[in-house]
């Protein structure tokens, strides 16, 4: 297993616990790392599997944080480009509670990644002795040099045997850079002939509508209310529509900013047939309550991270348990804060069995 992500790291910005950025401003912010790519790298590197994280970064001491940060959390750091130009983009997130939902402020224009087209990496390098590429929506939506990058991306990953995944992760902020297009048909314009050359697809229900203007069935986002058996024909129509072998679609809905059900659907094309995760021992469809979030953002990232290590790692690789697995492993990244999943292989597979207490480990 060797696997490369693909994507912008940005400098993450909070303010301590549950506090509005207007409290703690001026004051104290949190400062660490986080960016769609970068956390699947991390969940493989930190649940035991080879990941390199490809990037374009500014030439200071902030490259510098981020690279000493990747080789604690052994992340491959020799893919990460150097450059003069632009900056390090910067995003603050203020964590939510109950009926008042998190927000995500950006500051990310102009970032080194966004400036550069698909011909400023060495993609041989990159891609020597991999297995696996991964990249997300969020990349191709920063510019149309970052689009161009993407693409580039996918298609060099395939054209060397790579099996290529992509989580749509649609930002209703960011598609900006075609005036003449607005967002939504820029993001399918771009990320439906992206998804062609897609084996794994991952997304939510609201990134599916947005991105391929595919609809669940008998779904509100808004109200959080779910047709789960609704999926499977989403799932379907995706892979007869993109020729894409596998789709796993996240299932969450939210009670309240710190209240959400949990779980997460798995097609596999080849065979016709779809999982969910968790369930009952009847094989009833039964998601995570996680009554106390501490922090969700990364918890799609760090789903996706653990089923591309699963799906590579023999005694995992089975659809169901993969898919166990992964939602295993997106559940208790809502225990963390930050953007990293720091949960062990061993501590996924304990609640995959059951283990769901939180008693304390003597």
């Amino acid at each position: 297993m060797r696997v490369v992500t693909f994507g912008e790291v940005m400098l993450r910005l909070s303010p301590p616990g549950f506090r509005r950025i207007r409290q703690s401003i001026p004051g104290t912010l949190e400062a660490t790392f986080g960016g769609g790519e970068l956390n699947v790298a991390v969940s493989i590197a930190v649940q035991g599997g080879q990941a390199a994280f490809l990037t374009a970064v500014p030439d200071n001491v902030i490259t510098d944080c981020l690279l000493q940060e990747l080789r604690k959390l052994g992340v491959d750091d020799r893919l990460v480009l150097r450059r003069p130009e632009g900056r390090f983009g910067v995003y603050f997130v203020e964590t939510g509670a109950d009926q008042r939902g998190g927000t995500v402020t950006y500051d990310r224009s102009g970032s080194t990644v966004s400036l550069l087209d698909g011909t400023a990496y060495d993609w041989e390098a990159a891609f020597a002795d991999a297995t696996w590429f991964h990249v997300t929506g969020i990349t191709p939506a920063l510019s149309a040099a970052a689009a161009h990058a993407a693409s580039a991306a996918v298609h060099e990953a395939r054209r060397r045997g790579l099996t290529v995944s992509c989580d749509l992760n649609f930002r209703k902020k960011l598609w900006r850079w075609d005036p003449q297009t607005p967002p939504v048909a820029l993001a399918r314009r771009v990320m439906r002939a992206l998804v062609r050359q897609v084996d794994l697809l991952i997304a939510n229900e609201e990134d599916v509508q947005l991105a391929l203007g595919i609809d669940a069935e008998g779904t509100d986002v808004e109200s959080g209310r779910l047709n789960v058996r609704g999926y499977e024909s989403m799932a379907r129509t995706i892979t007869e529509r993109f020729d894409v072998g596998r789709v796993a679609i996240t299932l969450r809905e939210s009670l309240s900013a710190s209240h959400n059900n949990w779980g997460a659907m798995l097609y596999e094309a080849g065979a016709d047939r779809c999982w969910y995760a968790p369930t009952d021992e009847a094989g009833t469809y039964r998601p995570y309550a996680i009554a106390h979030i501490v922090d969700r953002v990364g918890a799609g990232d760090s789903f996706a991270g653990a089923l591309i290590f699963a799906l590579q790692t023999p005694e995992l690789a089975d659809p169901e348990t993969a898919l166990r697995y992964a939602v295993a492993a997106s559940c208790l990244k809502h225990t963390m804060p930050g953007d990293f999943n720091y949960a062990t292989r061993a501590e996924i597979e304990a609640l995959m069995r059951g283990s769901a207490s939180g008693r304390v480990q003597r």
